[in-house]
């Protein structure tokens, strides 16, 4: 069911993936681990000032909240922690590969206590003061720990170098070495002492990085989870988001049916109206009987031509098939497919009207692309009720490669159209499609709308 639309990357959601694992043996080497390892150094120089903010804005709101100006000031306090966040979602998107969103913008709320209230129920300002009261203490612990790896692995590496430098110690036997001592009269100053401890120094690179990367990974997951939108924004902005789509879609359909109507069954009607208007004047002034009969044959024509475009049209909009249940809309939907499609319906309670609308529209936009796009010989649509939502899926026998487009692209909307028009009543849309077939695709939709 390949679609003519172009390949597009996913949008970000709250869930972002990060980079790719590096291999361990060759970690110590990767650029990755040495931006991660300075990040935790940049942590190190900033999470100071940023500590500070937070404690000054917490203890000086508490300090002055007994005066109206004093709450305002903390307000904006809490209001102004938002820069701290946007300085590490953007130092987080230059090291460690995160590109978390931006929180929804502040808005000012009307009226001298709603906008106080507003800037101290600011989640996001919120979220920062905590994104960096957190990480002051781990930016110190992570440098520390990662710097005492990568010192001790470097030392005990070049140790058969530097050595020769170091003040000679006796023994307690009376001899004199120069190396490092462990223990009690055990110096590093032989070969296989040397060699020995420049192999745990390599070792101990090998965990340097491992440990760069997990300090770096432990920050990425405070900048998910602490910087970007909460679930419950994200979501609310992909609704608005998608219902904004939904509602322009719809009003490109109202203009396409009043382009129909406009520029095909109005001209028709007009052209039966004018051909009666003919036929009429024949008979009354004693003309061609003939000419007459056969102006009146082709209107009666041009009149069921129109009458079939005007129920093409209302079947557009909502399909007479589904006043009787979705199982016999989608028993009629695939007797009039050129390809054979096998139904199967499995649903304990009737879906909501506007489900059983976008599931139908669903099925009809996807057995189109079957027809045009897959080469296949034959579909199976499948519609059941499914841990309380209605799962509708269809496959096909086709070459696959289909891929989501983009919305409102050359070509047509889709599968991205489809899945915009699925998210938009809080459904979700998963394509299946390997090189080769087959193409399957998978419609969750609840079963009502909240309305």
């Amino acid at each position: 069911m390949p679609s003519t639309t172009p390949p597009v990357a996913q949008p970000m959601s709250d869930l972002v993936e990060g980079p790719a694992p590096v291999p361990a043996l060759s970690a110590p080497f990767a650029r990755r681990t040495w931006q991660e390892f300075g990040y935790l150094l940049v942590a190190l120089l900033l999470t100071p000032f940023a500590f500070t903010y937070a404690v000054f804005t917490v203890s000086f709101t508490a300090g002055i909240a007994v005066t109206v100006v004093g709450l305002f000031v903390g307000g904006w306090l809490v209001v102004g922690a938002r820069g701290w966040g946007a300085c590490f979602r953007a130092l987080g998107r230059g090291l460690l590969g995160v590109d978390v969103p931006a929180p929804a913008p502040y808005v000012h709320g009307r009226g001298f206590w709603r906008r106080l209230g507003a800037r101290f129920a600011d989640a996001a300002g919120w979220r920062a003061l905590a994104f960096v009261t957190a990480a002051f203490p781990l930016a110190v612990a992570a440098f520390a720990v990662s710097v005492s790896f990568l010192g001790v692995a470097l030392g005990a590496m070049t140790h058969w170098y530097w050595s020769r430098w170091l003040p000679a110690q006796q023994a307690p036997d009376g001899t004199w070495h120069r190396g490092t001592q462990f223990g009690s009269g055990w110096f590093v100053d032989t070969t296989p002492r040397q060699v020995a401890l420049a192999a745990v120094g390599v070792l101990l690179a090998l965990l340097w990085a491992q440990v760069t990367l997990g300090m770096g990974h432990l920050f990425r997951l405070l900048t998910r989870g602490l910087l970007g939108p909460t679930r419950a924004a994200a979501r609310v902005e992909h609704l608005e988001r998608s219902r904004g789509q939904v509602v322009a879609e719809g009003d490109a359909r109202l203009r396409q049916i009043e382009r129909d109507l406009h520029d095909g069954t109005q001209a028709r009607l007009v052209a039966v109206a004018m051909q009666l208007g003919e036929a009429r004047e024949q008979l009354s002034s004693g003309g061609d009987t003939a000419e007459a009969l056969a102006l009146l044959d082709t209107a009666h024509a041009s009149t069921k031509d129109a009458m079939a475009e005007l129920r093409e049209i209302a079947r557009s909009i909502h399909p007479p098939a589904l006043d009787n249940g979705l199982a016999v809309a989608l028993d009629s939907l695939a007797a009039r497919s050129p390809l054979p499609v096998t139904v199967d319906v499995d649903l304990h309670q009737t879906p909501g009207p506007e489900v059983e609308t976008i599931a139908y529209f669903c099925v009809a936009e996807l057995l189109t692309n079957v027809v045009k796009h897959a080469h296949a010989s034959g579909a199976y649509v499948r519609v059941e009720q499914l841990d309380g939502t209605l799962r509708v899926r269809v496959r096909d026998d086709g070459l696959g490669g289909a891929h989501l487009g983009v919305p409102g692209a050359q070509g047509g909307s889709g599968l991205a159209g489809l899945r915009e028009r699925v998210a938009a009543v809080d459904g979700h849309l998963t394509l299946d499609s390997p090189a080769g077939g087959p193409t399957v695709v998978t419609v969750h939709l609840p079963l009502r709308v909240a309305g």
